[in-house]
């Protein structure tokens, strides 16, 4: 996962006010808006404790809960500093417990890994009731939506809705095909998931252009989508649970082959800070543990963490601060422009919880 849309953020000066909050709206709650400012009561308070100035917490005040076209479970990370807001984005599903954090750095790696695994897929509804015959009457329908999963639950894709008669179906199909390829190539797309009527999405799928049938997968099951949500929701749920992205697995399994011939490779909290102070991170592989109670300690500038005060004393730095680690790790793989891969611990336990794939190899970054 490359962790660009966030150098705006980091380029922005702090402290930061970093709130995470369940925003959601569905039948469940019985008043969203109320619940969402209860929370958000909490979470000022709480910001008020940690020091937080008066107009980061307004400008705070002023964004939460304002997703009110979003519906069903989801969530909200804002940050603001200096009485701005620094940056809005809404998470997929609702944050385990509503969190604040006040300090230096943007508390961003809930974020990030609400983003993951970040598949880009294209979701395909053919919509067919009737007789299985081209000389049938009515029509044909198609939803199609392009969009990374699973952040297109809540910032839905590209979305596409056409009616065919049946009666050209056969012909028209074909043209669908051609055009649904034109938008899946732009976000290069690594899988076709298909559902609804059996002999209309076959004929569809047979008319598909040859790279873009070898990655369709049918899936059954009823139940429409929710009016502002991912395309066939439910469905892409099941399929992706647990599923990593075809980039980052292929990233993973480089980062195994070197571990396997002692490589340039490192893992745990103390190489990996060595290697991102040197640059020499090309992906760094996360067990995402929020309860982790590991710090840093970090200067100014992206590389300049450590796991000691008196290490970056030594190199001069007298502006510092105690981070979270991850806090800190996510600043220095955005300002080296290094990627992240979150990696379910049942798929790979690493050693701290982390590590890290080097641009070369270097026996010295493993002590």
């Amino acid at each position: 996962m490359r962790l660009s849309c966030l150098e705006p953020l980091y380029k922005q000066p702090g402290p930061f006010a970093s709130v995470y909050l369940d925003t959601s709206r569905d039948a469940a709650i019985e008043d969203p808006d109320a619940a969402v400012q209860l929370r958000w009561r909490h979470l000022r308070d709480a910001l008020m404790s940690e020091g937080a100035d008066r107009d980061t917490i307004t400008a705070a005040a002023g964004i939460v809960g304002s997703d009110t076209d979003v519906p069903g479970t989801h969530g909200q990370a804002v940050f603001t500093a200096h009485g701005h807001l620094a940056l809005l984005d809404e998470l997929p599903a609702p944050p385990a417990r509503d969190t604040v954090h006040f300090g230096t750095l943007p508390d961003t790696m809930p974020l990030i890994v609400q983003h993951a695994p970040g598949i880009p897929y294209l979701a395909v509804h053919v919509h067919y009731g009737g007789r299985h015959s081209t000389d049938a009457t009515g029509t044909v329908r198609i939803e199609a939506e392009v969009g990374a999963w699973p952040l297109t639950k809540v910032t839905p894709g590209l979305r596409l809705d056409e009616e065919i008669p049946v009666a050209d179906w056969t012909r028209a199909a074909g043209e669908v095909g051609r055009e649904l390829e034109g938008h899946a190539r732009r976000i290069d797309v690594e899988t076709v998931v298909v559902a609804g009527d059996v002999w209309a999405r076959g004929i569809l799928i047979r008319r598909l252009p040859a790279a873009l049938r070898g990655q369709v997968t049918t899936v059954e099951g009823a139940g429409e989508s929710e009016p502002g949500r991912a395309l066939m929701e439910q469905r892409l749920e099941r399929l992706f649970k647990g599923r990593m992205a075809t980039h980052d697995r292929a990233l993973l399994d480089a980062f195994l082959a070197e571990r396997a011939r002692d490589g340039a490779f490192t893992e745990g909290l103390a190489p990996t800070v060595s290697a991102l102070q040197r640059g020499w991170v090309k992906a760094l592989f996360l067990n995402d543990h929020p309860e982790s109670p590991f710090r840093l300690w970090v200067g100014p500038e992206p590389g300049q963490l450590a796991l000691t005060a008196e290490e970056l004393h030594s190199y001069g730095i007298r502006e510092i601060s105690e981070e979270r680690a991850d806090t800190a790790l996510a600043r220095a793989l955005v300002g080296t422009r290094a990627e992240l891969v979150v990696v379910p611990e049942q798929e790979q336990r690493l050693s701290e919880g982390v590590g890290v794939l080097l641009r070369y190899a270097d026996p010295t970054s493993r002590e």
